[in-house]
């Protein structure tokens, strides 16, 4: 997604964060908190020529995620392959979900214990890095899928900005937006994500979604403007409260399913 549609993304919130000051939504139309969803992401960058490695690598850990989805432990699991690369980027991740901590770190600790952490694909990895994050704003298509794509925003909040200033942006926009785009099966999952445990600057939240084809990608850009269409308002609520200097984007061939 190039800069100018997210741009068009902050003009939406700015008038979305207007609407909520001038008129508050009434609380039955209101998105709510959903309990909080824990998913754990490992990102590594792995040289091209261990590539295949990597995959093989991810189908013998198949089995421990299966029965974990099978037992309730988790929610859903999946993996990525980064399509934009950047010379100092990750390449590939890992991924899994539940309705608890305990439940991630479970299945972490199955990993580490049939020696899958420290299999030749990964060890080749020039950079490796884990993110445990935490949603209360998500939803998804149950079952299955591979060769979707996975897009994800990066924000930072400013030192100044309001305590509820996420919860406010997911509300009123992100929600309401990514229900429609789930409803008619633009997307097959979104989740707004902050992190439970802090190895980011706080105040960073992530804006994820999963798109069922590459036609939805732009059914997404499309939304978008058209929502800025309807909305003409444009202030400066969101730049007050997002520092968009250090906003990043990722776009990723995603396999994965959820319960």
């Amino acid at each position: 997604m190039n800069r100018k549609v997210w741009g068009i993304f902050a003009v939406v919130c700015a008038v979305a964060m207007i609407a909520v000051c001038a008129a508050p939504v009434l609380a039955q139309d209101e998105p709510k908190e959903k309990p909080p969803m824990y998913s754990y992401v490992g990102n590594w960058s792995i040289p091209r020529a261990q590539w295949a490695e990597m995959e093989k690598a991810g189908a013998a850990n198949q089995k421990i995620l299966e029965k974990a989805m099978a037992d309730g432990t988790i929610v859903g699991y999946g993996n990525d392959i980064n399509l934009v690369h950047t010379p100092d980027g990750d390449t590939h991740d890992n991924w899994w979900s539940a309705m608890s901590m305990a439940g991630i770190l479970n299945v972490l600790d199955k990993f580490y214990k049939n020696g899958s952490s420290t299999s030749p694909a990964l060890a080749s990895a020039t950079k490796h890095s884990d993110n445990i994050f935490v949603s209360r704003y998500y939803n998804w298509h149950s079952g299955p899928y591979k060769g979707a794509y996975g897009r994800l925003a990066e924000y930072k909040l400013k030192a100044d900005a309001p305590s509820h200033a996420v919860e406010t942006l997911s509300k009123n926009l992100f929600v309401p937006l990514m229900e429609k785009l789930l409803a008619d099966g633009t997307i097959l999952e979104y989740e707004v994500d902050t992190e439970a445990i802090h190895t980011e600057a706080p105040g960073t939240f992530w804006v994820v979604f999963i798109a069922s084809n590459a036609e939805g990608l732009d059914k997404f850009n499309a939304a978008l403007q058209e929502g800025s269409k309807k909305n003409p308002l444009i202030g400066p609520a969101i730049g007050s409260m997002v520092d968009f200097t250090v906003h990043r984007d990722e776009l990723a061939s995603s396999t994965g399913t959820y319960k």
